[in-house]
């Protein structure tokens, strides 16, 4: 995956489908990485991407 092209729709669209959108941006709010990994896993979304969007996590400055 391209993390630089990265913009999130796939997670957002699979944590949609299992009614867990609200709750994982929650979580990113919170910094809470254990509930954002737990929750795309839930969302059956790949290793790839979860490691991306914890990488960005970890680098958010505020504009992400």
């Amino acid at each position: 995956m391209d993390t630089a092209h990265f913009d999130g729709t796939l997670v957002l669209e699979k944590l949609a489908e299992i009614n867990k959108f609200d709750e994982f941006n929650d979580a990113i709010d919170a910094d809470d990485f254990v509930k954002v990994k737990s929750l795309m896993r839930e969302a059956h979304i790949d290793f790839e991407t979860i490691a991306a969007v914890m990488k960005k996590m970890a680098d958010a400055d505020g504009k992400h």
